[in-house]
């Protein structure tokens, strides 16, 4: 009897790891691999707010017109990466960098680009991240890798546009993230302002919610064993993956932006991001605006409020 029921218990314990196993591969294919992220489609918490007008659509036709510069550099693990570059109308040594969000790439930021080209006079730089758009990579990194990526992106436009560069950089959703992430690293001089976007307080924080909101799932142990495989397969965990942390050893002034409607990245991580932010700071929380609806939202408020904070420190 004794023997069956370690036999039994043995059995269970197996099966309980395949299952963990599998479906640790499985979240691992469906939200780090770099694939279609079909799961996506039709998420009421990603369609909020998709009744409104868009004030930016014809950004796109703006963009097609742009005489656009490629620009290409290799990642301390190897990878090309690349990037547009689009020079202000007039000579400047104000850039900003954009990071699109998670399964974007570049030109999905021409709305961005042309508010900062056009109405504020920069030069505009588009990274497409590792593991989107042009670049290579068969992963994504949720913001932690491409920080270091954004220290190189950050040099490099302080080779070609010189010394008295003054950059800023502008993020959102996991551009958001990787734009808080880069902030705690040490960062030249030249980068003067930091605007993130609608991004989370750490990857773990966020697919936690997430596994929650859309499997009704909780976090043990699929969290901690997909977190494993990530380290394998692609050199990261997510639980060093922290906006959070990185946000408190930042220097850099940092503007904190979220939409009070969103269910994507619940509205509560802005407020712990800003409260453990740099000293020089500002909240702006779009009321009842969805996940990375701020702008369209409140296009004025938004511009307005980007438009002041960067330019208290670039000058």
């Amino acid at each position: 009897m004794k023997k069956r029921i370690m036999i039994m218990s043995a059995t269970i314990i197996a099966l309980l790891v395949i299952i963990i196993v599998s479906a640790s591969f499985y979240f691992y294919n469906v939200a780090i691999a770099r694939a279609d992220k079909t799961f996506l489609d039709g998420n009421p918490d990603l369609e909020a707010n998709s009744n409104i007008d868009n004030p930016f659509a014809d950004s796109k036709d703006w963009w097609a017109r742009q005489s656009l510069q490629e620009w290409s550099l290799t990642s301390d693990d190897g990878l090309k990466l690349h990037a547009y570059y689009l020079p202000a109308a007039a000579p400047t040594d104000k850039t900003v960098i954009i990071a699109h969000g998670y399964s974007g790439h570049s030109e999905l930021m021409s709305g961005f680009a042309q508010m900062y080209r056009e109405d504020l006079g920069y030069n505009v730089l588009l990274p497409d991240a590792r593991g989107h758009g042009k670049s290579e990579g068969d992963y994504i990194g949720f913001g932690w890798p491409e920080r270091k990526d954004y220290l190189k992106w950050i040099d490099l436009v302080i080779e070609r546009t010189g010394e008295k560069s003054q950059i800023v950089l502008h993020g959102v959703s996991m551009g958001g993230a990787t734009v808080m992430m880069t902030s705690g690293e040490e960062l030249p001089p030249q980068v003067k302002a930091i605007v993130e976007d609608c991004g989370y307080t750490s990857v773990t924080d966020e697919l936690t919610y997430q596994l929650k909101r859309m499997y009704k799932l909780p976090s043990f142990p699929l969290v901690q064993s997909t977190s494993l495989l990530t380290k394998i397969r692609a050199g990261y965990s997510f639980g060093e993956a922290s906006a959070l942390e990185q946000v408190k050893k930042s220097k850099t002034p940092m503007l904190f932006i979220h939409g009070g409607g969103d269910l994507f990245v619940p509205t509560e991580m802005v407020y712990e991001l800003y409260e453990n932010g740099p000293e020089q700071k500002r909240l702006f929380v779009v009321p009842d605006a969805g996940h990375g609806m701020a702008r369209q939202f409140d296009p004025e408020g938004y511009d307005r409020e980007v438009t002041e904070f960067i330019g208290t420190y670039v000058q």
